[in-house]
């Protein structure tokens, strides 16, 4: 159970915490973009206010000049036709030049050419008061004038050239702090995001390692309680829940199995030993028939004894992992094996073809007997009456290959990818009157895991069947994980 202190930070819920996590991460992208806006904003304000201010000077500029032209061709009519609205006109025009004149001095500052045009504009406007003869000899004064008023068209071009300079320096200074503030706020969002993503996965990951160790299997271990949100907090009491629930199942099954097997077995022996009694001729002697009859008896004990030990031996496989590996030959166990199966090969009328070359390798003495005795077994139940049963083995650089084949009919496509699972029976039957367990096959695949080791089905070119154990060239002692292994790798087949 979480504590309070925990709780206390701990969003409520998934929802929460990822609803908390796209506002938070959000928070600096939406910054970036108020920023950006605003930055957008002032250069859009600024270009617009520079734009107006420009056309307006140029407008200006192009005023004043023409004021200056009109002042002198009026100047110069007024010579020639002596007629006094000339000289009104001249007058409007110069008080209209004196006005821009004025923005012009507030726009270019201490220009020298508007001082310069001022003072001429003083002379100008006293030509009016002048006689006509000097009149005259002052127009000479209207070229200088209108220089001074083209260098100050200029001037104000100039100075608009230099705004716009000044708008573009800043729009990229504002762009290179849009920049920066993005790389900064991105990272920052980047940052956030895989802080919640790892608030949101490390709580997840826990339960996965909680369910792995579940699946697996293994000893309990005291593990700390998950911390994120309410959901997954819950779902880990649940699987505090179910992993006890699987123990007490698995040492009710543990129980189940123990009291199946001494209830079968106590029974079992009775009968057996019965049977011999009855055939060594305790009751009597038997007629031929009767014999028979007792031989079968025997033979179905001695199936069914066989048929327990294997459960025994699958479920001793789930529970006990260690194995002991030694160095011995190989075909010293084969034979060992062999000599089990001599009658039932004998009854079959099976030939067997086995290596006899000595070959030593590291292995364990009973789980690879087990192997072998279930592949051997398998051979009788499954192949051809008068067939042919032979074990092969070579060394190789880093692995052992023995080869168990057997003739008779093939094993189906549809079987082979589930073969080596517990208590399944393929569409092949046992010859015999009795049903297998479905568990041989099984209980060899996990020896052969047990040993680091696989068991798989391979092509023969002679023969329908051919199961192969592959050791490899060293044997850890440790125990293998106490879950079960899938029993059918990649390309790998079996047959129950």
């Amino acid at each position: 159970m979480t504590t309070r202190v925990t709780r206390r930070w701990r969003p409520r819920s998934l929802f929460q915490l990822v609803l908390l996590a796209f506002l938070v991460v959000m928070l600096p992208l939406g910054v970036l973009m108020f920023q950006a806006g605003q930055a957008l904003s002032e250069l859009s304000r600024l270009a617009d206010v520079s734009a107006r201010q420009a056309v307006e000077e140029t407008r200006r500029a192009r005023t004043q000049g023409a004021l200056a032209l009109e002042m002198e061709r009026s100047a110069r009519q007024y010579a020639v036709v002596e007629q006094e609205s000339l000289l009104e006109i001249y007058a409007e025009r110069l008080e209209e030049y004196r006005a821009i004149l004025a923005h012009q001095r507030l726009l270019l500052g201490e220009e020298p050419d508007v001082a310069v045009l001022e003072r001429q504009l003083e002379v100008l406007e006293r030509l009016p008061e002048l006689p006509l003869e000097a009149f005259r000899e002052q127009l000479v004064l209207f070229p200088p004038f209108a220089e001074r008023t083209e260098a100050i068209r200029r001037a104000t071009n100039r100075h608009i050239d230099i705004r716009i300079e000044s708008i573009r320096e800043r729009a990229e200074g504002v762009q290179t702090r849009l920049w920066l503030q993005t790389a900064a706020l991105v990272s920052a969002s980047l940052v956030l995001m895989l802080l919640f993503t790892w608030l949101i996965i490390r709580p997840v990951r826990q339960l996965e390692r909680r369910i792995l160790g579940i699946g697996s299997g293994a000893p309990r271990e005291v593990t700390r309680s998950v911390q994120g949100p309410a959901e997954l907090v819950q779902l880990d009491e649940r699987l505090d829940w179910l992993a006890s629930r699987l123990d007490e199942l698995e040492a009710e099954k543990q129980q189940f199995l123990r009291h199946m097997s001494h209830e079968l077995k106590t029974p079992l022996a009775s009968v057996r030993e019965g049977t011999a009694l009855l055939a060594d001729g305790v009751a009597g002697e038997l007629t031929p028939r009767q014999l028979e009859v007792l031989g079968l008896i025997d033979a179905s004990g001695a199936e069914l004894q066989r048929l327990i030990e294997q459960l025994l031996d699958y479920n001793l496989l789930q529970h006990n992992r260690q194995v002991a590996p030694e160095r011995l030959d190989i075909t010293v166990v084969i034979r060992e094996v062999l000599a089990k199966h001599r009658l039932a090969l004998s009854s079959k009328g099976m030939r067997v073809t086995c290596f006899d070359a000595p070959l030593e390798w590291s292995l364990d003495r009973t789980i690879t007997a087990r192997i072998l005795d279930n592949l051997i077994s398998n051979a009788i139940a499954y192949g051809a009456d008068g067939g042919e049963l032979e074990i092969r083995a070579k060394r190789l650089r880093d692995r052992l290959e023995v080869d168990v084949a057997n003739s008779g009919d093939p094993i189906a496509e549809e079987d082979r990818h589930r073969l080596f699972e517990a208590f399944y029976q393929g569409r092949a039957r046992r010859k015999g009157p009795l049903k297998g367990s479905g568990i041989g096959l099984s209980v060899a695949a996990d020896c052969a895991r047990l040993q680091h080791g696989r068991l798989e089905l391979v092509e023969d070119d002679r023969l329908a069947v051919c199961f192969r154990l592959t050791l490899p060239l060293g044997i850890p002692t440790e125990a293998l994980p106490h879950s079960r292994m899938p029993a059918l790798e990649a390309g790998h087949h079996a047959r129950n």
